[in-house]
């Protein structure tokens, strides 16, 4: 399938873009980070702890192991802060 992954904050800066279209066969967002960390080293490091990360699939926010059948677009952003 083919997913719009967006990415925001710190890892849009260590990944180098903030969109791209990925084709995968990742079953959960957990799964499409271990692919996207194998591509390159860039992903390997923004994706380094994604226990410090979020995760959207469809606007939606999910836990890792959502799944990802049907989706169209998955986002992965840092915890939002108050202020």
């Amino acid at each position: 399938m083919t997913l719009t992954v967006l990415y925001f904050a710190w890892l849009r800066e260590r990944i180098g873009e903030g969109r791209e279209e990925v084709e995968t066969d990742a079953a959960t967002p957990a799964e499409l980070v271990e692919e996207l960390r194998a591509r390159e080293e860039r992903y390997a490091v923004a994706f380094q702890d994604i226990s410090a990360l979020k995760v959207a699939v469809d606007q939606e926010l999910v836990g890792f192991d959502a799944p990802l059948a049907g989706a169209k677009e998955v986002a992965f952003f840092p915890p939002m802060t108050g202020g």
